[in-house]
Formats: structure tokens, C-alpha cells, sequence
């Protein structure tokens, strides 16, 4: 089975690395003159011709949120009807709008780093971690699990829902915290005795206001609705934890965390 991935960033990168040591034929396209040059060190099968995908039989989409798209619709020339093709944006419904001629699948592997780049890659990225699947209509049975056995060479688990369900439980999770890391490091900068005791809590705290610019920002952009909706919960939230005086709340908040998490900060809730 050939797999295509197109674009080798931090996902892309990491997915390219992971198949290609996992019995995958796979095919990697980027524009990147130098990550050509470093991918074929794992593979020769890398150029910056989209073309090069035309015959895969899966092909994974792992561009920036706002180039997802664009290159959708130049795949809607080159495969065949019969190939599946995944984005992999941390954003859904936005890219479940059209049809497609080929077989498509939204995906959101739950996994990255504060780093970006295929530098920053690494092929055990996704051990762990959860690979949302949210699959247009008329996607068989039998594609869903094809998919599924490619995801789990990556150590991923596949969690299949739908895409408004998805952004809207993204937003809380994972684009919600990437504006407070940024707004606490922001609120703090400018005290110089807070920057200088400032320890590991404030650097766990902060670490996603490293994210990759682009990506905050078309976070911020495709789903805008479902962080505004997010932000009036926390604010809610944070309102009340900051009067009350029922240390009761606190103990159960800390609980459910530690429930949440083994021992190893993997998540175990299910």
C-alpha cells in the first residue's frame, strides 16, 4: 500500500519518520529544498512535485490550517476516486464543507510540541496520543479501519466523532489554553521581580505561548465561534473559584486531575 504525506512540518515530519521505519511505502512532498535533502536520508521518496502522490493509496494532508484547502482542491485533479485522503488541521468543519471526488476523512492527531518544523519532528510524536477521525459521508467501514491500521503503527488511538463535536471540545482543550499561556505570559512580563522568580510553574504554564505563529493564529481564525464560547466558560469558572470559600471545590477540581492522569502524565480517561 503506497501512503502519501504531504507537507513535513512537526506532524507531517513526525508521521513521514514513523511509517517510514513501520513497512509503509510511502511518498512525502514538501517545498522545503532542505527537508528534501534530510527526509531522503529516511526515505528516497520525497520531491516538491504534488504529482508525486498521485498513485498513493492514502494520503495524509498535514499542511498549515490555512493551505489545507488549496491543496484539497489540487488533489481533486491527480488521485483517483478510490484514494483516501486525511487532513490532519486541528480545525473540522470547516474542511468537511465540500464534497470531494475522492474518499475523504477530516483527522486531528492530538499530539504536537511548543516546537515547529521537520527539525522539530520525531517518530515516536504520536505514542499515546489520540488521532481524531471525523469521516464525510459515505466512507465505508472497511476505509475507516485501513485508516485506523495506519494510525496505530504510530503508537496513536483512533477516536471517532464528528466535527462539530470535535472543534467544540477543541476549543476547550487546546486552543482555550493556548490564548491563556500567552495571556499569562503577557501579564507578567512587564514585572521584572515576577520574571525573576518565576520557576517551573510559570514555565509548565506558559509553554504552549511557544506554539508555532501560524498555527495560533489560524486557530484563532477557523475557529473562533467555539474559543469565544470557551473563554465565557473559564471566565465563568474563574470568577467563581476566585470567591469561593469552599475549599470542598478545590480538593474535587484536584481529584478528577489526578484520575485523569497516570502517574506518568498520560491520559487514561476513556
Amino acid at each position: 500500500m503506497k501512503t502519501g504525506i504531504i507537507s513535513l512540518g512537526l506532524i507531517g515530519g513526525s508521521l513521514f519518520k514513523c511509517l517510514s521505519r513501520t513497512g509503509n511505502e510511502v511518498y512525502a512532498v514538501t517545498r522545503n529544498k532542505e527537508t528534501i535533502v534530510k527526509a531522503k536520508h529516511w526515505c528516497d521518496n520525497v520531491s516538491d512535485d504534488i504529482n508525486l502522490v498521485k498513485d498513493c493509496d492514502v494520503i495524509f494532508v498535514a499542511s498549515p490550517i490555512c493551505k489545507t484547502l488549496d491543496i484539497l482542491d489540487k488533489l481533486e485533479t491527480i488521485v483517483r476516486s478510490d484514494c483516501i485522503v486525511l487532513d490532519c488541521a486541528s480545525v473540522k468543519e470547516f474542511v468537511m464543507q465540500k464534497k470531494r471526488p475522492y474518499k475523504f476523512i477530516g483527522s486531528h492527531p492530538m499530539a504536537g510540541t511548543e516546537f515547529s518544523g521537520y527539525e522539530a519532528s520525531f517518530k515516536e510524536l504520536f505514542e499515546g496520543a489520540k488521532w481524531v477521525l471525523t469521516p464525510q459521508e459515505g466512507i465505508s467501514r472497511e476505509d475507516i479501519e485501513l485508516v485506523e491500521k495506519i494510525i496505530k503503527k504510530t503508537g496513536a488511538q483512533v477516536i471517532i466523532t464528528t466535527a462539530k463535536k470535535h472543534d467544540e471540545a477543541a476549543a476547550l482543550i487546546s486552543h482555550m489554553p493556548l490564548l491563556i499561556s500567552q495571556a499569562v505570559f503577557k501579564s507578567a512580563c512587564e514585572n521584572p521581580l515576577a520574571m525573576q522568580l518565576a520557576s517551573s510553574g510559570f514555565r509548565d504554564m506558559t509553554r504552549l505561548s511557544m506554539s508555532n505563529l501560524q498555527m495560533a493564529q489560524d486557530m484563532r481564525e477557523y475557529n473562533s465561534d467555539n474559543i469565544k464560547k470557551a473563554l465565557d466558560k473559564f471566565e465563568f469558572e474563574l470568577k467563581k473559584l476566585s470567591v469561593t470559600k469552599d475549599s470542598q471545590i478545590f480538593s474535587e477540581i484536584k481529584s478528577a486531575r489526578e484520575k485523569m492522569y497516570s502517574a506518568e502524565g498520560k491520559n487514561i480517561f476513556t
